[in-house]
């Protein structure tokens, strides 16, 4: 049983956190958290049959900031309440059928993860922007909201009304700001409401925001029938909608929908963290009505959390085939969407600094599907200097050097991560397709045959594999077998295998295009290089230092004279020559990678994303938004079926 000690405590954590993310911008917990305090605060009020008059659940939002002009809505903005579970949804349908005794239809919408704003107009002009604030009464922002381009100043509507939306920061633009920012942004949400609470505007245009809108809080001499028609009313007054709107028959249709979101949540490109269920009829919402503080026609779905904090315990740096260190954080354990995370990549040195993270540091950390973690920055208070910087490589002792962003360890002739990363690499499918040559046959093959340059694969015998650990005679014919098979590659998987610099498996197809022979390749001067798409200054450098190696040099003259001899490069033709592909969603019978080669080996050419320019979209199963695109700009679109029938899979 809760007491009144434990509910005063947790009221005055809650109201401390609410301080910090709605008055200061400044969050020290994740939402997540904060949500699963807010509950279990519910709970104790439910115990104990009360509720204490600064409980945050006696209102909507937090404090006004003082530095802003106060504004009070003409109408109030209500809360959500929430669900985390399907039986939650039920309930709550059961719900309203139960208060109206009828069945109702139901919207589904994205739940934008951005700043809510409302704007009010008059005389068809916009006259105020506000932040929600407490619902009630929130801060004039109107000077920052006209800096967002996707809000009309003047609409066709000439009625005196408020419009609710979501101002939010693209996940591209956020990135693109980093790159250049001293200090960078931690998260798109806190990029935004950051921009929007800034008196000067200046930053708040720099920062490119866009908005969402999706409800007319009030209005003048209209009246909406349902959600529907409101959405229609507020696109023919020039106002940009969520991409995702729809109208379900029934709870059992909203969840397919809801599915159908978390797959396409990846690939989106802004923040969203669950999505909002709504009554669609009016006048059941109006016979619904309100709690004090939130619709009762209304609910959010919030999907896991893909963002929680925790602290870093160690950064440990591991080398390259490159020879470059790249940093990763120890952590502690940390439940984040589903998935149990203890470590997390960071780009480099620099990336360290500009977060203000070191040992000890209370961090945000983020997590999207599959995706490798990121630290986003210190939770504020808890920033740090690294001083830890390397200067000596951990591996082979050798003095540590830096270029540009990143940290370098020189050492490439005897530096063991590098040697066996390299090793690995020449042997990876998509390079020279050394089958049973992993990772950890690379470092066998190092650690006790001391193999450190990629020509003397072919220089290995039997009886030498079989003095490696878990090697036997049909392990070690198998080995033999894929390295001789392995002689006659294509020119761009050998361009790939052999690592050089700022080269990846499209530009080692560019150039095996360009230049049709390794010969050709090798000799190529600095302005052929550059004529090439895609190639600038930086790797057209890099592939020109690769051939200019006297260690380069060498290696070739014994892969050729071990026989290695790369085929020239021939144009694919095929049932998709020319064709510009997309692949979306998953495949039953292929890897994506699988199919990828086929349509290459067919003539096309793979894109990653879907733009004007692509000629075809081949869709698997949960296929997301790259075929809603594909759709709307009239793309020809091959389900998977088909396109086995037409490579007579």
């Amino acid at each position: 049983m809760a007491t009144m000690e434990q509910m005063q405590e947790l009221v005055a954590r809650l109201n401390e956190y609410a301080y910090h993310y709605y008055v200061l911008d400044k969050p020290v917990i994740s939402d997540a958290e904060y949500d699963i305090l807010f509950d279990r605060l519910l709970a104790m009020e439910d115990q104990l049959g009360l509720t204490l008059e600064n409980s945050p659940t006696t209102r909507v939002g937090g404090k006004v900031l003082d530095g802003f002009a106060k504004h009070t809505h003409i109408a109030p903005l209500y809360s959500l309440n929430k669900a985390r579970t399907l039986e939650e949804l039920k309930a709550f349908e059961e719900r309203i059928e139960k208060s109206t005794e009828k069945k109702s239809d139901y919207t589904l919408e994205y739940k934008f993860d951005g700043l809510t704003i409302n704007l009010t107009y008059e005389n068809g002009k916009l006259c105020m922007a506000a932040t929600r604030g407490d619902g009630i009464t929130g801060e004039q922002i109107t000077e920052q909201a006209k800096t967002i381009k996707s809000i009309p100043l003047t609409i066709p509507f000439s009625g005196r009304m408020e419009v609710q939306g979501e101002a939010i920061m693209h996940l591209s633009d956020l990135e693109k700001y980093n790159k250049t920012a001293k200090e960078p942004l931690k998260n798109a949400r806190n990029a935004c409401a950051g921009a929007l609470r800034n008196l000067d505007t200046r930053i708040t245009a720099a920062r490119n925001l866009d908005a969402y809108f999706y409800n007319v809080g009030y209005i003048e001499g209209k009246h909406f029938k349902t959600h529907e028609q409101m959405i229609a009313f507020l696109r023919e007054n020039h106002f940009k909608v969520s991409p995702f709107e729809r109208v379900y028959r029934s709870i059992e249709g909203v969840l397919e929908g809801i599915e159908e979101a978390q797959q396409q949540r990846p690939h989106l490109d802004f923040l969203i963290d669950g999505m909002v269920i709504k009554v669609n009829d009016f006048d059941l919402r109006e016979k619904l009505g309100y709690t004090e503080r939130f619709p009762r026609w209304a609910i959010a779905y919030k999907f896991a959390a893909e963002e929680m904090t925790t602290t870093i315990r160690q950064i440990v740096w591991d080398v390259g085939r490159t020879g470059k260190l790249t940093p990763t954080a120890v952590l502690d354990e940390v439940e984040i969407g589903g998935a149990t995370v203890r470590r997390a990549t960071l780009n480099n040195i620099e990336d360290i600094k500009r977060k203000r993270i070191a040992v000890g540091s209370r961090v945000f950390i983020r997590r999207s599907n599959d995706v490798i973690p990121e630290i986003l920055g210190a939770v504020p208070g808890q920033e740090k200097e690294y001083t830890d910087v390397p200067r000596q490589c951990p591996y082979c002792g050798a003095a540590i050097e830096k270029i540009g962003p990143n940290l370098y360890c020189p050492n490439s002739l005897s530096c063991k991560p590098q040697l066996v990363a390299r090793i690995a690499h020449y042997s990876s499918r998509e390079a020279m397709n050394i089958e049973t040559l992993s990772d950890k046959t690379a470092e066998l093959l190092y650690t006790h045959l001391d193999i450190a340059d990629i020509a003397a694969l072919y220089e290995l015998k039997e009886k030498d594999l079989l003095l490696l650990p878990g090697f036997k005679e049909k392990r070690a014919e198998n080995l033999l077998k894929a390295i001789e098979q392995s002689k006659s590659p294509k020119l761009a998987n050998f361009i790939y295998a052999l690592g050089i610099n700022s080269v990846g498996k499209k530009t080692a197809k560019d150039l095996a295009e360009a230049f049709g022979t390794f010969e050709r390749l090798s000799k190529a001067d600095k302005q052929e290089l550059l004529l090439i798409r895609d190639i600038g200054e930086t790797v057209a450098q890099a592939i020109l230092d690769f051939f200019h190696s006297n260690q380069v040099e060498t290696t070739l003259a014994r892969l050729f004279k071990a026989g290695v001899a790369p085929q020239p490069y021939q144009k694919e033709e095929g049932i998709f020559a020319g064709k510009r592909i997309v692949l979306t969603g998953s495949l039953s019978r292929l890897t994506r990678s699988e199919a990828g080669e086929l349509i290459e080996r067919q003539g096309g050419t793979l894109q990653s994303a879907v733009g004007k320019n692509t000629d075809m979209v081949i869709a698997g199963q949960k296929a997301g938004s790259k075929l809603q695109k594909a759709q709307a700009l009239g793309i020809e679109i091959l389900e998977e079926q088909d396109f086995y029938r037409l490579l007579n899979l």
